[in-house]
């Protein structure tokens, strides 16, 4: 599994424009409360083949400037228990401000490295107000220019220079299962109430990550690995502290498994913490298990369990084929047949489909019953399809006109690919080239 960077700082110095440039893209969680909004990246990066996750810590404003330093003190402090390296970033245009020297207070007394880095160093002159820097006592800064890129290829030599090659620490073939979900879903008390029954089946490998601990299981026909984030420590905290840590430790979680229960409580629904996490999930190409506890709190009528989940369905999709399954820990009421539907996920996930059978099943679908619609009167032709040999399923359609293809057609496709094979719970990537 790979280290995590936060980038921390005060506003308005580059942390987005950072952020973007070392992953090469934008991958927003936005989480709205009581009038702020607050939006919060999370994403992958690769440096001289060593892959790290990035993790922009954005501040906010409620009720002043006061209240603001707060809560910046707040976003730091969550950033540097999680990650492994800091990217403590200032603004060279503006030079030192008591904002600032708050982050650097507080980064001074961390164990991980801290590495302090200057944006908006466009020229000679810029350099000039690099000194004052020098008295936070956190070494040399990096001039860097997070619009041109200008100075990070050595920020990054050095960040990446003694980490690992992001492989798993354990090497156990078998299945990682994960479960997660925002606090206080039933997320501890499902792993407790599975696990409990014996003990001895019970053993942590030697060897992984503090972040990720991985708990054998094997019993009742099941043999896989846990990926336990459930035992969070109790931080004396706001909620909304606890919901950005929950999120962090998230991110690695899923990046660690083969297939994620996603846990949600019945009692509040489905709510936008959910969908970021389901969007992690999705974009990590995890299978996905969506889990509803605590379903005897909930007052039945004729059609709610129906109703219930088709408005998960509709605020997921377009990706909505997934297991739904109603659950009451305390009660463990269908707790195995989460375990065997998550046990079916990941061997859906792992299955290939030979290249003959894909085009002997498929190949007259797409070419002769539902062909792709013509575009500006340019006709698709899709010549041949093949599955790419990588850990989840992806697909590559080879045809004379790729450009064409839209959306829609893409989503027939896949749709008809999910209804010939079993990709329940499984996201896949289907790609059309040029042969």
């Amino acid at each position: 599994m790979s280290n995590i960077v936060a980038i921390v700082g005060r506003p308005n110095v580059g942390k987005s424009t950072l952020f973007n440039r070392l992953t090469e893209s934008r991958q927003a969680i936005v989480d709205e409360t009581s009038g702020v909004t607050r939006d919060r990246q999370y994403g992958h990066s690769d440096w001289n083949g060593k892959q790290f996750s990035v993790i922009d810590t954005g501040g906010y404003v409620m009720g002043g400037d006061d209240s603001f330093e707060v809560e910046i003190r707040k976003q730091v402090a969550l950033a540097i228990e999680e990650a492994d390296k800091i990217l403590f970033l200032t603004d060279a245009h503006d030079g030192l401000t008591p904002m600032d020297e708050d982050v650097a207070q507080m980064l001074r007394k961390c164990s991980k490295r801290v590495m302090l880095v200057a944006n908006k160093v466009d020229n000679a002159k810029d350099m000039d107000s690099l000194a004052e820097l020098y008295t936070l006592g956190l070494g040399e800064p990096y001039p860097i220019a997070g619009i041109t890129g200008s100075g990070t290829g050595e920020l990054l030599d050095d960040l990446v220079a003694d980490f690992d090659e992001g492989t798993d620490d354990t090497t156990s073939d078998l299945p990682k299962i994960t479960i997660v979900g925002r606090p206080n879903v039933g997320k501890s008390s499902f792993i407790n109430t599975i696990t409990g029954q014996d003990r001895n089946i019970v053993t942590p490998i030697a060897g992984t990550t503090r972040d990720a601990v991985y708990t054998h299981y094997n019993l009742f026909g099941f043999d896989f690995n846990f990926v336990d984030t459930a035992g969070l420590r109790k931080k004396q905290k706001v909620s909304e502290d606890l919901e950005f840590y929950s999120v962090m430790r998230s991110v690695r979680a899923i990046e660690a498994s083969d297939v994620c229960i996603l846990m949600l409580d019945a009692s509040q629904g489905l709510e936008q913490q959910d969908l970021n996490i389901f969007s992690l999930i999705q974009r990590n190409n995890k299978g996905v298990v969506v889990v509803v506890n605590k379903w005897d709190l909930i007052e039945k009528e004729t059609n709610t369990h129906k109703e219930f989940e088709q408005l998960i369905k509709s605020r997921i999709a377009p990706f909505d084929d997934v297991p739904i399954i109603f659950t009451s820990v305390i009660n463990k009421q269908r707790i195995y047949k989460v375990l065997e539907t998550a046990k079916q996920v990941y061997e859906s996930r792992s299955r290939h489909i030979t290249t003959a059978e894909l085009n002997d099943t498929l190949l007259p679908i797409v070419k002769e019953q539902n062909p792709p619609p013509s575009v500006k009167g340019k006709w698709v032709k899709i010549k041949y399809i093949t599955q790419l040999p990588t850990a989840y399923p992806q697909f590559v359609f080879f045809c004379n006109l790729p450009q064409y293809i839209r959306d829609p057609y893409r989503r027939f496709v896949e749709n008809r690919m999910r209804e010939l094979w079993d990709f329940h719970g499984v996201p896949i990537n289907i790609y059309f080239r040029s042969k």
